[in-house]
């Protein structure tokens, strides 16, 4: 398992990070997973044997049961709060009243010490925004989330779910009052969707900023599971019962059907080379992977030990590209007799 700098933290993670929305199965977060503690410890402690430093989880998910089972497998196995680092994430509803949902100081004051008791933890190594609020002012929420780092409650702060621009304005108005800045994003970003390169991985580039990949299967979509032909009628495949995130379809059979022939010539998974093909991706720090058994996670975890050749980085590149949008074809066309062809 390698280990790639978060940003710039100073801090190292595994290139896979162990995510744990699968944890509690609570309310509508059933369709996830119903991870119990028991199975719960077996794959945190499955994955800590594997090399993974590093786990992700929300206040939301499973109704904060996530951070809960999550905090207790790591009492369980007696693990060192120095060893693993610990995300989390604030912005979701996480209760009926009008003020227990966003991103304002007083939403983010209280989920942030309703975090740290469900994890059982005196500190949250990386805190992240989990998307954004269009109704609180990002000053709030900024001033805020650096309080909770000056008082040693977040070690570090990260966004997910923004655009670029949400993300770029955060920064300046960090640079400008001197508060803690986004040194994360993580998002959404597959194979069989990529449009994560279009202005989020250049600003994350430009920034410096840890990239985290979640859903990198699409949900499920590039699991294997999934054909042209048809869906297994498999009782663990969430697509059957929530279809997301949005993936067009036929575009995503292309790509499965370009993966399937390398899969084969090596006895692997479909599975594991799409997460292989994100872990070859320059500007990727750690991919988040979830799982509902060991088996699942095994496969995953393998992923690391799948180098992909230049042949077949490009057939899985040509299958998976997008046609580029505005501006970036017209900056493509700008620039092509002013930059090497290795900086395109």
């Amino acid at each position: 398992m390698k280990h790639r700098a978060l940003g710039r933290t100073g801090l190292y993670v595994t290139e896979l990070c162990l995510g744990t929305a699968t944890f509690g199965g609570q309310g509508w977060w059933k369709v996830w997973g119903e991870v119990d503690q028991a199975s719960a410890n077996q794959l945190v402690e499955r994955a800590l044997a594997a090399g993974v430093n590093f786990i992700d989880t929300a206040d939301v998910y499973a109704e904060g049961h996530s951070e809960k089972i999550l905090g207790q497998a790591l009492r369980d196995l007696k693990v060192k709060r120095e060893d693993v680092i610990i995300a989390t994430k604030v912005r979701g509803r996480t209760g009926p009243g009008p003020n227990d949902v966003g991103l304002s100081r007083g939403h983010i004051m209280d989920a942030v010490e309703a975090s740290l008791k469900r994890l059982g933890l005196d500190y949250i190594d990386l805190y992240q925004v989990h998307g954004a609020d269009l109704v609180t002012p990002i000053e709030e929420t900024m001033k805020a989330l650096d309080n909770l780092v000056t008082r040693g409650l977040v070690r570090y702060i990260g966004a997910s779910n923004m655009s670029a621009w949400q993300i770029m304005k955060a920064q300046g108005l960090a640079r400008q009052y001197n508060y803690a800045r986004f040194e994360t994003a993580q998002c959404y970003y597959t194979i069989a969707g990529r449009d994560l390169e279009r202005e989020i991985i250049p600003m994350a580039t430009d920034q410096q900023m840890g990239l985290m990949i979640w859903s990198p299967l699409a949900g499920g979509f590039l699991s294997g599971k999934f054909t042209r032909e048809g869906a297994a009628a498999s009782n663990d495949a969430r697509r059957l019962s929530f279809d997301f995130p949005p993936v067009d379809k036929e575009h995503a059979y292309d790509v499965i059907e370009a993966i399937q022939p390398i899969a084969k010539a090596r006895g692997v998974s479909v599975a594991r080379i799409a997460l292989a093909w994100l872990l070859h991706q320059k500007p990727v720090t750690s991919v988040i992977i979830g799982a509902k058994s060991i088996e699942q996670l095994d496969d995953n975890l393998a992923a690391v030990e799948t180098q992909l050749s230049a042949e077949e980085l490009a057939v899985l590149d040509e299958a998976s590209a997008r046609p580029l949008e505005y501006p970036q074809w017209m900056l493509a066309r700008q620039h092509g007799d002013r930059l090497p062809a290795t900086s395109r």
